[in-house]
């Protein structure tokens, strides 16, 4: 089943996502590789594709794991809140209809 994950950053995140970017990547690449990738992203901070020392406010992912309680140990265990770049972190079924 497709779950959504919602990451909140804290305020002034981006100094620690930077940090730990690479590995956050790595985690997606693996669910990609793996064809469990839907789509994933952050919500730029500001109104542009590009927020610049702005940063983000969070990240959404939606991949497909084996039960709700998989997609909470998995994004519990990834970087960003590990790490403390999220402040919450919101995990929940998701259907997709479209496209």
């Amino acid at each position: 089943m497709l779950y959504a994950i919602s990451g909140e950053d804290i305020p002034d995140s981006l100094e620690k996502r930077l940090a730990v970017r690479a590995a956050h990547l790595e985690r997606l690449n693996e669910l990609r590789r793996e064809g469990r990738l839907v789509l994933a992203g952050p919500y730029p901070a500001i109104d542009s594709p590009d927020p610049g020392p702005a940063g983000f406010s969070g990240s959404l992912i939606v991949a497909e794991f084996e039960s709700l309680e998989a997609a909470r140990n998995w994004a519990e265990t990834d970087p960003y809140a590990t790490s403390g770049v999220y402040a919450r972190l919101t995990v929940k079924p998701f259907k997709k209809v479209l496209p």
